[in-house]
């Protein structure tokens, strides 16, 4: 038997807000526009920047998620699946869409300040720093013990 992968990746970020419904039984529906974009050189040589636009469904607690944290210009990854969609119009005529049904979300911005009280978070609205010698304790401090280890 042969087996198949519909698996899907994007970090890139949100070109408008997060557009949230609700079905009648009170799940929360997410529709997300995500921009990933790379550099290629054109037939000329040049370095262009070319944007590929994508459409993201998120269901759930994802969604809710997408509605409390996520604004235009978020940058976010989320990992998923693809789902085409089909309807006909009022004329007859069968259309097509084929959409990211999002399983994974993750926050890539910074928390903007004064938002929560995390782990990381200093008291009176300072920063940690990891910088060099910042919280360093000197090695005199540490007792030194002789090992037998023969190397």
């Amino acid at each position: 038997m042969a087996r198949s992968l519909n698996k899907v990746m994007l970090i890139g970020n949100l070109g408008a807000d997060p557009e949230i419904k609700y079905t009648p039984n009170g799940t929360a529906v997410a529709n997300l526009r995500i921009a990933t974009s790379d550099n290629r050189k054109n037939k000329d040589g040049e370095w262009e920047e070319r944007t590929e636009w994508h459409r993201v469904v998120m269901y759930g607690r994802q969604a809710e998620l997408c509605k409390d944290y996520l604004k235009k210009g978020s940058k976010v990854y989320i990992d998923g699946r693809l789902e085409t969609r089909s309807w006909e119009d009022q004329n007859g005529q069968k259309h097509y869409a084929t959409d990211i049904v999002g399983n994974n979300l993750i926050l890539l911005d910074a928390r903007p300040q004064g938002q929560g009280a995390g782990p990381n978070d200093a008291p009176s609205g300072k920063k940690p720093s990891a910088g060099r010698g910042d919280n360093q304790v000197p090695s005199q401090d540490f007792p030194q013990e002789e090992d037998d280890l023969p190397f």
